[in-house]
């Protein structure tokens, strides 16, 4: 046998793992999109433990997302890390968000960094975009605004519709790089022709107030639709906005109203604020002050200093809900940390009513309060 005969049957035996490989992975595939999960993970599993990183990837994808499997997010993080230690981008981005929720793993934001940035260098643009987001918070990383922008720039360039989000929240704010609204825009019409919600109701609230583009309502209303119709919160509430005020609409308290509440039942403060109000002056609804006192409650809850006085008023006098000093002060302590004259007024008045139990067991939830909400109180 000559020596180029051997040289080529080498060759050969070292590609026909690989070739194998890959239709192995395939048949696996293949199995997968019919909904034959137990011959994928019967095909994949076996190329697994043979050292195979799609197959790998592909197994720690099924536990991850429970697809065929039990979801089991440490099984998931063993084989994205086993794909992942053989330079598999997807794998290392995956093992890397598994690290920063806490997932399988113990929750490490350095680890998660780590992953994050190996991933991204091989230009995987979800693992730029997080760790982006890592360096703008610095999370695991120190924080670094200007950072976070290079990195946002680069997932954003190569269409990553959140990158381009950031990207455009980072010129707006002027944080990391010098503040241009019309740059903002720019990225955020960008997202928003990709459906990205925030981006859209971003560029709606930049044609609504001018800010880096000429103001029209027209558009600013187009681009709010866009965002409610995939139920975006802040967009509901500007709709309710829009609608209280007859603006590029036809005024309509019940319109208002219906779209406040979809907003505030997936959670968003101001919409909340906003129901307790309506439900509270009886404005194109029966007056109910039990209704408007578990809105305001919800807001105040939030941070919501409006709410948090008016609650305060609402336990002081027993209107809506059970008269409670200990409650009353409560609120009017919160809302007092602004600096607020009124509520310092009306928690010396309720003071006096009470006793030095009801004051110090009021001054314990304050406390609590803060611990647990160290942002300071919205407008």
């Amino acid at each position: 046998m000559t020596g180029k005969l051997l040289l080529m049957l080498l060759l050969m035996s070292l590609h026909f793992p690989a070739v194998s490989w890959v239709g192995r992975h395939e048949e696996g595939h293949i199995a997968f999109q019919k909904g034959d999960y137990a011959t994928a993970l019967q095909k994949w599993t076996l190329l697994a433990d043979e050292g195979n990183a799609q197959a790998q990837l592909s197994l720690g994808t099924m536990y991850d997302k429970a697809q065929g499997v039990t979801q089991d997010y440490a099984e998931a993080a063993k084989w994205y890390r086993k794909a992942a230690d053989q330079g598999e981008a997807l794998a290392q981005h995956n093992l890397g968000r598994m690290y920063q929720a806490g997932r399988g793993v113990t929750q490490d934001y350095a680890e998660a960094a780590k992953w994050y940035l190996k991933a991204a260098d091989q230009g995987n643009f979800e693992a730029q975009q997080n760790l982006a987001l890592m360096y703008e918070k610095g999370q695991g990383v120190p924080q670094d605004p200007a950072e976070a922008v290079k990195l946002y720039r680069k997932a954003a360039e190569h269409g990553n519709a959140t990158a381009q989000y950031n990207l455009g929240v980072s010129y707006e704010n002027g944080r990391g790089v010098a503040q241009d609204f019309a740059e903002a825009a720019k990225w955020h019409r960008l997202a928003a022709d990709q459906g990205h919600p925030k981006a859209q109701y971003s560029l709606g609230v930049s044609y609504d107030l001018g800010k880096g583009l000429p103001q029209d309502n027209a558009e600013a209303f187009k681009w709010y639709r866009e965002s409610v119709r995939q139920g975006y919160a802040p967009a509901q509430h500007k709709f309710g906005t829009l609608y209280a005020n007859g603006r590029g609409v036809a005024q309509s308290n019940a319109q208002a109203l219906k779209w406040y509440l979809r907003s505030a039942k997936q959670g968003y403060a101001p919409a909340q604020h906003e129901v307790a109000m309506i439900y509270g002056n009886g404005q194109g609804v029966p007056q109910d002050f039990a209704e408007a006192g578990k809105w305001y409650r919800r807001a105040a809850l939030q941070g919501i200093g409006p709410a948090q006085y008016t609650l305060g008023l609402m336990y002081y006098n027993g209107q809506g809900v059970r008269q409670d000093n200990v409650q009353a002060h409560l609120w009017f302590s919160l809302k007092a940390d602004g600096g607020d004259a009124e509520a310092v007024r009306y928690r010396d008045i309720v003071t006096k009513l009470m006793t030095p139990e009801q004051i110090a067991k009021a001054e314990q939830l304050a406390s609590k309060w803060r611990a647990e909400h160290p942002a300071p109180n919205l407008p």
